[in-house]
């Protein structure tokens, strides 16, 4: 079972029908409870939670339940959760969370943060700004481009600094994700024929059973890689506000280890399927291809639809469980059940989604938004994305992120290095290729010999071949260079001087088989490009 709502502004955040509030906690609406001047107080349920809005300052009290994943009983275990929840959060959230205070009875009155017999215990944050909220934001169509740039470099380098461990490592695999994944065909089993087709339940259950059989070397291969990390867990637009001094991700999982370390993949991919649950594939493609630029993470489009339907499938299932609750009243119960049919129709398209044997190569120059349209790509089609920069600096025991301003055609730049980064390029393509993947390359493949033997590595693997050339005006190939230089742990080298050396040796692409090349204009919007690419390989947009 999953928590049926954790954010600091719910949706439904107002009291159960019928529903009587402890004594302490009716007290605690009270202006007078507090240490510091209210003006009124505002107070907001979860199924798990009271918040009490006083203020500029929010106060969340633990409800004392056992829900089997979660256990909240005891005073001793709320306020052990409660200090777990600010250690937890403060990764994300530094400023917000600002510390755990007591509830406690001072001559008779409920007193916050005061001296007295301790009957319960809260945890104490900033209130964050309405405006800057990202499903504000959503609602305003005000996500831009460069906000989701911040955030995935902010989701990126959490993942990369978060904690790992054997135990770790033994939560983020397989065999977990798959008890997570018959715990929830158990639970929604009474829900088919309600809120899930049949046709869809038996489908979703047929993906999952064919990606462990078939994939379970690729999962332990993340593990191996260090993607499992003690992440955040429930990872949606209702858990992020943008402020002028940093993105704030709040609201993570404290209460059970096991929701919590996980393949990084399962965290991200909850946002992107939460946009486009939205209706806003668009910025799901934009956060995902920069967080794979940001995170150099080649795999991880391969298990984005196994996690992307998991989370899909968790909230139609949590959704549904409203209709069999005597205290939820008829019409939220029709907006639950509509709302579980949407999720689970959407697991449904990501279980049912076509990952064709496929080589796509990208074609120009520096600076043409290669890089920016295949990791974005790869994301939406499932493929593994392999950079040229990436292996290049790697063959050459450099960081990846490590800039390298070198004159042309030397150094790690020579002729030799470039043909050895092309050979491995197609030597790391070739076995993934072989499982069946689609495989995007990344990198200028400005010479015909360099298309052409990647042409015979499809040939040779049965496998759909595609170059997509990347197109811009020099304008905005000058703007895009010169925003680049300013940026810090960018991976390609590109600059001016490149680009024309290489719009000088740049050879036409003249020698492909008709339909295995196309020209994407970048200046267009990413979604335009990727669903112009996709309808050109006959698959859905």
């Amino acid at each position: 079972m999953w928590p049926l709502a954790l954010s600091l502004r719910p949706k439904h955040a107002s009291p159960m029908p019928g529903q009587t509030l402890p004594p302490h906690i009716q007290g605690m609406l009270s202006p007078q409870a507090y240490p510091h001047p209210v003006d009124g107080v505002e107070l907001r349920q979860t199924h798990i939670s009271y918040l009490f809005f006083a203020g500029d300052v929010v106060y969340k009290v633990k409800k004392p339940l056992d829900l089997g994943f979660l256990d909240f009983t005891t005073l001793e275990r709320r306020r052990h959760f409660c200090e777990e929840e600010v250690r937890l959060n403060r990764r994300l959230c530094q400023e917000t969370y600002l510390g755990v205070v007591p509830v406690a009875l001072v001559g008779g009155e409920v007193r916050v943060d005061g001296e007295g017999e301790v009957i319960d215990y809260a945890v104490k944050m900033r209130r964050l700004p309405e405006e800057g909220m990202m499903t504000r934001l959503l609602e305003r169509n005000a996500v831009t481009p460069e906000l989701l740039g911040r955030l995935a470099q902010r989701i990126a380098d959490f993942h990369a600094s978060s904690e790992r461990s054997d135990e770790i490592d033994r939560l983020g695999g397989l065999e977990i994700a798959m008890l997570n994944w018959r715990e929830n065909f158990e639970q929604s089993q009474p829900y088919v024929g309600r809120t899930i087709h049949r046709r869809q339940f038996q489908e979703i259950q047929t993906f999952v059973d064919a990606v462990a059989e078939r994939d379970a070397g690729l999962f332990e291969l993340r593990v191996r890689e260090g993607r499992a990390r003690d992440c955040h867990g429930d990872l949606r637009a209702d858990a992020i506000c943008f402020q002028d001094e940093g993105v704030c991700i709040f609201d993570c999982i404290e209460f059970n280890e096991r929701f919590r370390y996980s393949d990084v993949a399962a965290d991200i991919a909850f946002l992107a399927m939460d946009l486009e649950y939205r209706g806003r594939r668009d910025l799901s493609d934009e956060l995902l291809g920069r967080y794979l630029a940001a995170a150099l993470d080649a795999t991880l489009p391969l298990v984005l639809p196994f996690y992307k339907c998991y989370r899909a499938y968790v909230r139609g299932k949590v959704d549904g469980f409203q209709l069999d609750q005597p205290e939820v009243d008829e019409a939220q119960k029709a907006q639950a059940a509509e709302a579980a049919r949407r999720y689970f129709t959407l697991a449904h398209a990501y279980a049912t989604q076509p990952t064709p044997r496929a080589l796509i190569i990208t074609v120009g120059v520096t600076g043409s938004g290669k890089s920016y349209l295949a990791n974005a790509l790869a994301a939406r089609l499932g493929a593994i994305v392999l950079s040229s920069d990436v292996v290049r600096k790697r063959l050459m025991g450099i960081d990846p992120r490590e800039r390298r301003i070198e004159p042309i055609d030397t150094g790690i730049y020579s002729p030799e290095v470039s043909e050895r980064t092309y050979r491995a390029l197609l030597d790391e393509a070739r076995p993934w290729l072989e499982r069946g993947k689609p495989v995007l390359l990344d990198a200028s493949f400005l010479q015909r010999a360099h298309r052409r033997a990647a042409l015979r590595l499809a040939n040779e693997s049965d496998a759909i071949f595609l170059a997509m050339e990347c197109e811009a005006d020099e304008s905005l190939v000058w703007e895009r260079l010169s925003e680049r230089q300013g940026e810090r742990r960018v991976v390609s080298d590109g600059r001016w001087e490149v680009y024309q050396t290489q719009q000088e040796r740049r050879e036409p692409v003249d020698e492909l088989p008709i339909g295995s090349h196309m020209v994407v204009e970048t200046a267009r919007p990413l979604r335009a490009q990727i669903d112009s690419v996709l309808e050109h390989l006959g698959l859905a947009g």
